[in-house]
């Protein structure tokens, strides 16, 4: 983590438990943390662009609220790099936990008919929200935070390499390809918290231009948004698969991946 010699700016003294190393108010006066702020919109806007398709689609409500719930999660985030204060750091964490419970969701419960409802696996899901925001909001201790978050992911990991391996070896290449940007995006984070000072020295001898890209915990925004994207098109097409729909992966704008259902053949 950074060291707490950043100048003040428009929000004030951080009240978070956490404070990364991307310095502080260097780029603006209105945002603490500038880099690690803007690289959000990854997680913002391109959701919210899938959460339209899949509504409009017809595509069952649990994707739409997968979707929204990465974009709430990059608002949030973006809410707390700007400001650093607790409020906004609860508004960024807490999403990622019930967010990460939409995707579990979603994979534990593709092999079920159509617009089938769990609700055992609904009450399990949100007893483990509860009780991880109870006990973060007591135990202010953000490694629990991560643990509690990284075992809903180990969980997304195992089920889809499963499916991916036994079911629908077709999907594999999408199923590499996410879960490989999601761990590049943990392993820059990781040498952001285990390399700060160095970064920070680093950013001093480097030109401007050039001093970005050692914002790691910026890419890790843009590597995890981006590997979470490709899971929830990833379980969509899963869930596709299962119902008989034919779907394949576009790139809107030759740039961006999104997920195209074919028209169902008659006759």
């Amino acid at each position: 983590m950074a060291p707490s010699l950043d100048r003040q700016g428009y929000w004030g003294r951080p009240t978070s438990t956490l404070d990364w190393c991307e310095e502080n108010y260097v780029v603006s006066y209105y945002i603490a943390e500038f880099w690690n702020t803007v690289s959000n919109l990854i997680m913002i806007l391109p959701p919210l662009y899938g959460a339209l398709q899949t509504y409009r689609d017809g595509l069952e409500f649990r994707y739409t609220c997968s979707f929204l719930g990465l974009a709430a999660v990059g608002v949030g985030s973006w809410c707390f790099h700007m400001t650093l204060q607790y409020e906004m750091q609860l508004l960024d964490e807490l999403p990622m936990i019930y967010s990460t419970c939409f995707f579990v969701y979603c994979l534990f419960e593709c092999f079920k008919e159509k617009n089938t409802i769990s609700f055992l696996t609904i009450m399990v899901l949100s007893v483990f929200s509860v009780s991880v925001s109870v006990v973060y909001l007591q135990w202010k201790e953000p490694v629990f935070h991560q643990v509690m978050y990284g075992a809903l992911v180990a969980a997304l990991v195992i089920r889809s390499l499963f499916i991916v391996t036994w079911v629908y070896p077709r999907l594999r290449s999408l199923s590499y390809i996410s879960l490989g940007v999601f761990l590049l995006g943990f392993l820059l984070w990781n040498i952001d918290n285990l390399l700060c000072d160095s970064l920070r020295a680093s950013r001093k001898t480097l030109p401007p231009g050039l001093g970005v890209v050692t914002q790691f915990h910026a890419w890790w925004h843009i590597f995890t948004g981006l590997g979470s994207y490709l899971h929830i098109l990833l379980s969509l097409q899963i869930r596709l698969s299962y119902l008989k729909y034919r779907s394949k992966v576009k790139f809107l704008c030759g740039v961006w991946p999104t997920l195209h259902i074919e028209p169902q053949k008659t006759g």
